[in-house]
């Protein structure tokens, strides 16, 4: 079905600050010189509730400036996925980690600009309404359903760090040298506990007033997480051996290391071997390595709500934000990938944080650390709940009304089920790689590209243009990307190494 071939009535949600999104419907909407609705059209819920302007996509006045514009959007790409990052580059090298991250950034960057350009052809700023331009229902649902795997998969990474974290800062606070048996250190307990007591509450609120201060927070502790990384680089010695052997009757040992401390071949290594950076490294876990960048730079269902509220917003003006949003980010995930790397080499865990109780468990800094990044996880998870909720009532209660029964059953399914999926993991390895094989490489790669072939007219640009050949050629390697993980994802778990490799 050509992309002209879809009415005029084309349905219409666009995003408004407090997360909700607003239904119109093109055939109601007023003329272009009236830029007011009719009295019968819902009013819409805006985050500043003095606020309630009724507008129209195409005239929707935007009051974000272009600095905050570049915060927020950074801070849609910041998230747990900086935690993995040093593992990757264990795991690569340092030159082949550097050159997979600038690719991923490029592209991302690239895939961007597909979205916008396909959004200033149709005039929507939503990303499932994009699909369903292009394609229909089944465009609409993809694009959907893949938004809500990478936020299960977020919401996932984020439990699984308050799993594998919390234990450690109650055993800081009572000063326990080693990890007793008790309830109140086990992880599985700890995240069902967080999940009632704290993040259900938050969940059931039918708006997000916090959402922007929780999210500055967690920006905030990811800065802090970086410069304790690069600090504690120039403290930490190498190799760890002798502070590994004073601290190992704490039950903990890094699965991501037992080869290093069985084999014979190995612990034969000088000290000089073993605290040296590889510039370029393959073995079983490179594998997980792009689906983890994938991860880490997921922005795109974000871009076209923050293009919305963008004061005078053009698409130069979009694209320009998103290029310094996505090289900001590239330079700290690069910092905290390298210094992280040249602090534990070969012995850094999946998650980085983790990796510093074997130097000291009772460090201040590492304490405060993990406390701040803990806080930041646990008040972004019913922020990223939210949206998921939605897409769910879009796909199966489009059009029922408002009900607390149904609103608040959504959320306790949601979190059952990552809460299952957090316990039964055996690493946050598995989340990372899994949602970046799948739904990552779907926002990135595939859906820009097929959106924009699908929506561009033929008579601006033909089916054989360069461009729509470039949108092509890069919708194939998302596919072939996604293919490749996939496949070496599944063959490390047949063969026991997605079993081990960074559990803890």
């Amino acid at each position: 079905m050509n992309s002209t071939d879809i009415p005029i009535q084309t349905e219409m949600v666009e995003l408004v600050p407090n997360g909700k999104h607003l239904v119109l419907n093109a055939s109601s909407s007023p003329s272009v010189g009236n830029d007011r609705f009719d009295d019968n059209q819902p009013e819409m819920e805006e985050f500043l509730p003095h606020e309630k302007k009724q507008t129209h996509f195409t005239d929707f006045e935007g009051k974000t400036s272009f600095g905050m514009s570049v915060f927020n959007l950074s801070n849609a790409i910041m998230g747990s996925g900086i935690l993995g990052l040093a593992y990757a580059m264990a795991n690569t090298g340092i030159l082949l980690f550097l050159f997979l991250l600038t690719a991923v950034a490029l592209l991302s960057s690239y895939s961007i600009h597909l979205l916008l350009k396909s959004s200033g052809i149709v005039g929507i700023r939503a990303y499932e309404q994009l699909g369903y331009r292009a394609f229909g229902t089944p465009g609409k649902l993809a694009a959907a359903v893949a938004i809500t795997l990478q936020n299960i998969g977020a919401m996932s990474s984020y439990l699984y760090i308050v799993k594998s974290e919390v234990p450690l800062v109650i055993q800081t606070f009572l000063n326990l040298e080693e990890k007793t048996t008790d309830w109140y250190m086990n992880g599985n307990y700890l995240v069902i506990m967080v999940s009632i007591t704290i993040i259900l509450p938050l969940a059931l609120m039918k708006q997000l007033g916090y959402l922007g201060y929780a999210s500055g927070f967690s920006l905030s502790c990811m800065v802090f997480f970086l410069i304790s990384v690069i600090y504690k680089k120039f403290q930490v010695p190498c190799p760890l051996s002798d502070r590994v052997n004073a601290t190992s009757n704490q039950n903990y040992t890094p699965a991501s290391t037992s080869s290093y401390q069985n084999d014979p071949m190995v612990i034969q290594e000088t000290d000089e071997e073993i605290c040296s950076a590889s510039l370029f490294t393959l073995n079983s876990q490179t594998a997980y390595t792009i689906p983890i960048m994938a991860f880490a730079f997921v922005c795109h269902p974000e871009v076209l709500p923050i293009y919305t509220e963008l004061k005078d917003p053009t698409k130069k003006k979009m694209q320009c934000i998103s290029n310094i949003s996505i090289s900001v980010m590239y330079i700290m995930y690069f910092l905290a990938a390298l210094f992280g790397y040249l602090t534990f080499y070969g012995q850094v865990e999946s998650e980085l944080l983790h990796t510093y109780n074997r130097v000291d468990p009772f460090d201040v800094l590492i304490l405060c650390v993990r406390v701040a990044v803990l806080t930041a996880v646990t008040l972004t998870v019913p922020i990223v709940l939210f949206p998921v909720r939605r897409a769910i009532q879009q796909m199966l209660f489009q059009d029922k009304e408002f009900s607390w029964i149904r609103h608040t059953i959504i959320a306790i399914v949601l979190l059952t089920s990552i809460n299952l999926l957090v316990i039964f993991a055996p690493s946050i390895l598995g989340i990372f790689g899994l949602i970046g094989a799948t739904s990552a490489p779907c926002l990135i790669f595939i859906f820009p590209a097929i959106f924009y072939i699908r929506i561009m007219p033929k008579e601006t640009e033909p089916t054989k243009s360069p461009p729509k050949i470039l949108a092509a050629l890069f919708a194939c390697l998302g596919v072939l990307f996604m293919i490749m993980s996939l496949s070496f994802i599944i063959i490390d778990w047949a063969s026991g190494g997605g079993k081990s490799g960074g559990s803890h």
